[in-house]
């Protein structure tokens, strides 16, 4: 065969290999290309995205810079907006689009099989708006629509909870869980968490205490804790005093239960005055016997154990140190706590005659 024929024949057989290989060959040189982020980043899917949609929002983060060839690669892995898994992704440097693709696509577990998990923590809440509002920063879940998932009768009866009660479902700390996560798992989670700090040790010291349910054990140590957020070594007292009066039909009288029904108008005054501690309400434990009917504040796991490990003591009235220590004296009858409660108010005044 002649040079010739030799350069026509090579030439048919490289169209017909282009012809028949090309596809594939543009395909994998499409999913070869890479990322332009030049360093780790985050990368939300909220709720149902397609391919075009997923594609706008790589290159609208600087995530991707070539949308045809995304997408080409996505069609041939078939992904739509039902593939395509919602929630938090972290996108290392030069990450090429199959392997990107391959991520955000939903696995059996209905994840993305690059989805992260992120870190829920919500302490020092005086309420469940407060807790709501500090989860919903950190995954994807409204706290209006928490809220009301939460109140609803039918979560009520699920979770066995009144509204009152709610709060103690809640049990202050950090948790791993995915970003997509909605109102309904978050609360499941959370359900979980309850029942595996209510372990059967727990239950048991309940019963020993005189307290019927979890949710009042809870309560109390929402109330011990609004008394002394500072010095946890106080807690067991606190917790066995006002045992002391649930069992003695002694009305707590407690301070902050009353200033928690005034919401926030109480907040800064030094001075509490008689007709504060009048208002009509059913956490107020000046007007109502035993404990509020649910928690004042979500308080953590460790003021919780407190209450369950009461001290064994006989004190009945508490009253703030005359410092600025945070402590209190305890007594255990009138007089003594009457001398404690004058000295502590004679400090008080001399005080706010310093400032003034």
């Amino acid at each position: 065969m002649s040079k010739g024929k030799l350069i026509i024949v090579g030439g048919v057989l490289a169209i017909v290999g282009l012809i028949v290989v090309g596809p594939k060959a543009l395909l994998y040189l499409a999913g070869s290309h890479k990322s332009i982020n030049t360093e780790e980043q985050a990368f939300y899917i909220s709720g149902s995205m397609d391919l075009n949609e997923l594609a706008e929002e790589l290159v609208q983060e600087k995530i991707i810079d070539d949308v045809k060839s995304f997408i080409s690669v996505g069609e041939y892995k078939e992904l739509t907006d039902k593939t395509i898994a919602s929630g938090k992704y972290l996108v290392a440097p030069g990450t090429n689009y199959r392997t990107l693709l391959n991520g955000f696509t939903k696995n059996s577990n209905g994840n993305g099989n690059a989805e992260v998990e992120v870190e829920v923590t919500f302490n020092n809440c005086r309420d469940i708006y407060q807790m709501a509002g500090k989860v919903s920063k950190c995954i994807d879940v409204d706290s209006a629509k928490l809220i009301s998932f939460l109140q609803s009768g039918s979560t009520l009866s699920k979770l066995g909870f009144t509204v009152e009660q709610l709060p103690a479902l809640f049990i202050p700390d950090s948790y791993q869980m995915y970003w997509d996560s909605n109102e309904e798992m978050f609360v499941d989670r959370m359900a979980q968490e309850f029942k595996n700090f209510w372990t059967s040790e727990r239950k048991n010291s309940l019963n020993k205490i005189g307290l019927d349910s979890p949710s009042q054990a809870v309560t109390l140590a929402s109330v011990v804790y609004s008394e002394q957020s500072v010095n946890s070594d106080e807690w067991p007292i606190i917790a066995g005093l006002y045992l002391n009066r649930v069992n003695q039909g002694i009305r707590l009288q407690s301070d902050p239960t009353f200033k928690f029904c005034w919401g926030d108008q109480l907040k800064g005054v030094q001075r509490l005055l008689e007709v504060h501690r009048n208002i009509d309400c059913p956490y107020n434990t000046y007007k109502i016997n035993g404990l509020p009917p649910g928690p004042i504040c979500l308080p953590s796991p460790k003021v919780v154990d407190a209450v369950l490990n009461r001290a064994d003591v006989d004190y009945i009235y508490m009253c703030a140190k005359p410092d600025y220590s945070g402590r209190h004296n305890f007594a255990v009858s009138g007089a003594e706590h009457m001398r404690n409660a004058d000295a502590f108010q004679s400090w008080l005044a001399a005080e706010l005659r310093k400032k003034n």
